[in-house]
């Protein structure tokens, strides 16, 4: 059977299977916002666990049980609402950035400089620990950049897709889908608690470039510094856009020649020694040539195991949002100890905003939905707009942590089709892949803070 006809099929059960999911999404998103938040001292700080994660570790345990295996048609399904779950989530943070504006427009040099955070942050000391764990040429594409989606457009054009460096970059894609967002909740939540850094600090280190592990960063600061719930949400929403939009750029003429340049200097002792021992790197032999078939093959079986499991499921855009929206209002109700009337209008004002935006990301063809989302969400609610008391009035009784719960709930539901995936890999990328998110996080509020000492 072709591809086109396996597709095609698949699409017209995404519209059958989304109940069955939304329904299970449902009681768990429930469950966990019901539950709340726990919080864990470690007498180095303390951690605090959002119902978020909970979401997302109990969706996770759903999604990889045998007793009733959840199809991989479910996990399409549940992965497809995640994107469109995140464009509400912009939404939502948008109308935290126009409030926000004179604080973001006085950290603007702090909220650029700290990009050097995200960028060095890896490469500086996941790239070593990666040669020291012997990973080989995948530590270039695994290190280089945290900027997800992008980065596989970046290498498979410089390195190709059979390259070790492309297997780098999906083995970094695989372990940030499946820990990122736990891991920088813990991360940022016991950094936070420190009270040492500026909490606008910290919310320019949460934007590491995903929108999932932002939201997450962003939750535990806000828990550590709740007074300014406002201002974080804005500086990590930006944060999160520039290092998005700039990453490719940075990416392609930075990063990328910075970390195979890096990993040449870091190895070039093994290659001197191949060549005293004779076998200069330019001269390969047979088993030498054999090795790189079997490594070829197995990045090509590798790469179909990827797409299959990520393989998109295309949902009814009205389907989706009517899904999220009734997910929606139902965590923010609990949130909030009740349904009222401004949830409703909040969630039909973010609707709208996402319709509008979409449509003029389908017209422009060139620029994201997210881009619009942000730019008119941010200028709505800014002082500058006449209507933004009553917009802002609506938005801001929609917990913005009820909507990463149903994002995040979904996001564990789609990923038990990604463990085979990770066994493939290896452990090496866990370690690697922790240092690279605390690197991230770690450098850039660190240049953020001083950045923000000196233009304050």
């Amino acid at each position: 059977m072709s591809t086109s006809t396996e597709t095609a099929r698949t699409d017209k059960a995404g519209p059958r299977l989304t109940l069955p999911i939304a329904a299970l999404a449902f009681v768990i998103a429930l469950a966990v916002q019901f539950i709340g938040q726990a919080k864990i001292d470690l007498g180095i700080g303390a951690i605090i666990i959002f119902p978020m994660v909970w979401g997302l570790i109990l969706g996770l345990l759903v999604s990889i049980q045998k007793f009733k295996p959840l199809g991989l048609d479910l996990q399409r399904v549940a992965a497809a609402l995640v994107g469109v779950a995140v464009l509400l989530l912009v939404a939502r943070l948008a109308f935290n950035i126009g409030p926000s504006l004179p604080s973001l427009i006085k950290a603007g040099p702090a909220l650029l400089l700290q990009e050097v955070g995200h960028l060095l942050g890896t490469i500086v000391l996941a790239l070593p620990l990666a040669v020291l764990l012997r990973m080989g040429k995948a530590t270039v594409g695994a290190t280089f950049s945290l900027d997800r989606e992008p980065s596989f457009a970046m290498v498979s054009e410089k390195y190709g897709p059979d390259s070790d460096q492309y297997r780098g970059v999906l083995a970094m894609y695989v372990f940030g889908t499946l820990f990122g967002a736990i891991f920088i909740t813990l991360l940022t939540s016991l950094v936070a608690n420190w009270k040492i850094f500026d909490p606008l600090a910290l919310a320019m280190g949460a934007g590491v470039g995903s929108g999932s592990m932002m939201a997450a960063s962003a939750a535990s600061i806000i828990a550590a510094y709740p007074a300014d719930q406002e201002a974080i949400l804005g500086m990590a929403a930006v944060s999160n856009l520039i290092t998005t939009i700039l990453g490719v750029y940075v990416g392609i003429y930075i990063a990328l020649p910075v970390a195979d340049k890096f990993y040449k200097v870091l190895t070039r002792n093994k290659e001197a020694q191949k060549v005293t021992a004779g076998t200069a790197p330019q001269v390969r032999t047979e088993a030498e040539l054999a090795q790189d078939e079997v490594q070829a093959e197995e990045n090509r079986r590798f790469r179909e195991e990827v797409a299959k499991s990520s393989a998109a499921m295309k949902l009814p855009l009205w389907l989706s949002l009517s899904v999220l929206t009734v997910l929606g209002v139902g965590t923010a109700a609990v949130a909030a100890k009740g349904l009222s009337l401004s949830i409703l209008a909040g969630y039909g004002i973010m609707l709208a905003l996402v319709l509008v935006s979409l449509l003029l990301a389908k017209i422009t063809r060139k620029i994201s939905a997210i881009v619009f989302i942000t730019t008119i969400g941010a200028y709505i609610s800014s002082p500058w707009f006449f209507g933004a008391g009553v917009l802002n009035e609506a938005v801001k009784t929609v917990d913005f942590l009820s909507i990463a719960t149903v994002m995040l709930t979904l996001a564990g539901l789609s990923l038990g089709k990604d463990i085979p995936l990770l066994r493939n890999i290896g452990w090496k990328i866990i370690p690697v892949g922790l240092v690279a998110i605390t690197a991230s996080f770690i450098l850039s509020t660190v240049i953020a803070e001083f950045a923000l000492g000196l233009w304050h």
